[in-house]
């Protein structure tokens, strides 16, 4: 995360928000305190991008599961 002061906010607002939309998460700070973060916001998704990306999921062995939860969780609970 990259710190940026207010003042620099004013001055190249443009850029810093486009280093945000890349990806960038900046914290504002004033006089050295820390007073706001900048990020970017992800598009939501639609419909079709969700099927698409359950559609490459892989499968799921149901009993393989049921295996490692067994083994993963503690039976006397």
């Amino acid at each position: 995360m990259t710190d940026v002061t207010i003042r620099e906010l004013c001055n190249h607002g443009g850029d810093v928000v486009d280093r945000a939309a890349r990806g960038e998460q900046i914290t504002i700070t004033r006089s050295g305190t820390p007073v706001a973060e900048l990020r970017s916001l992800r598009p939501p998704l639609s419909a079709e991008a969700l099927v698409g990306h359950w559609r490459r999921l892989p499968p799921v062995d149901p009993a393989g599961l049921r295996r490692d939860v067994d083994r993963a969780l503690d039976s006397s609970l």
